[in-house]
């Protein structure tokens, strides 16, 4: 990893990130909806089905890029909604700035284990699993805070009605994909390409996507992948007894309040 890198991933978890955030988020429009999520929780791959739902292309990683942008790549984001609405991707928490919004949320204990073999393969974790699982739920790994800030900060901001708000479980898009993609489109307004959903899905199983990644390499191609194994519940065969009561100190509460009814140890006893 390049000096230049590593001095730009140190600084983006610190102050001196808050007043690039702000540069960001301007020139919005009232259509606009949002994509939030915390990092490797799927948003690509709902990205790239929404992009061809939505705008009726075959979606790779450029036009994805180009077209549903990430927040602060805005202004060039196409008008694929209603009311020459865009819909703009964002790791960031909760923003007043976020009107309309689907919230992507995923199993804490997958997000942990993808984030981890992505950071590894950029050079950015260093401790073990055990330390990471920990930094992950306390004071966080990358730039947009712990996961369960985070996650904290989108649910409040649903409830209390400061924003409309689609929650959306990852492993029930993985699980029943069409009804999934339905609900969000009949959230964006659009039931007129819901015959589009079938295909997208079809375009971009895991199979599709790790093909797509091989044409169009990203930065953690050269020493990992960006496209993992997509898995819901995978980390029962990595994570120990320790890490499962780590997960339940720290956020059992919430999973229960986000519709992760259980959290079950290794040995399938509640801890």
């Amino acid at each position: 990893m390049s000096t230049l890198r590593k001095i730009r991933h140190t600084l983006s978890k610190t102050p001196a990130r808050v007043p690039l955030v702000w540069i960001r988020h301007r020139g919005f429009r009232p259509a606009d909806v949002f994509v939030g999520s915390y990092p490797r929780s799927g948003s690509t791959w709902l990205r790239f089905m929404l992009l061809e739902i939505l705008a009726g292309q075959t979606s790779g990683f450029a036009n994805t890029n180009e077209m549903l942008p990430d927040v602060g790549k805005h202004d060039a984001g196409a008008s694929v909604l209603p009311g020459n609405g865009r819909l703009i991707k964002t790791h960031e928490r909760f923003r007043p700035e976020y009107k309309r919004a689907v919230y992507l949320v995923r199993d804490p204990r997958d997000v942990a284990l993808s984030e981890f073999a992505y950071q590894k393969a950029l050079g950015y974790a260093k401790d073990d699993f055990d330390e990471y699982v920990q930094r992950f739920l306390q004071s966080g790994v990358n730039p947009f805070g712990s996961w369960i800030e985070h996650a904290n900060s989108w649910i409040n901001a649903a409830e209390s009605g400061r924003s409309e708000i689609l929650h959306v479980k990852f492993e029930e898009l993985k699980r029943k994909p069409q009804p999934e993609l339905e609900r969000i489109v009949d959230f964006f307004g659009m039931p007129e390409v819901k015959h589009r959903i079938g295909p997208a899905i079809e375009n971009n199983s895991l199979a599709r996507m790790k093909e797509k990644e091989k044409a169009t390499p990203q930065r953690a191609s050269a020493k990992g992948r960006f496209i993992r194994s997509g898995s819901a519940g995978g980390w029962r065969s990595s994570f120990t007894e320790h890490q499962c009561q780590l997960v339940q100190q720290y956020s059992g509460a919430l999973l229960a309040r986000l519709g992760y009814s259980e959290i079950q140890s290794l040995e399938g006893q509640l801890v």
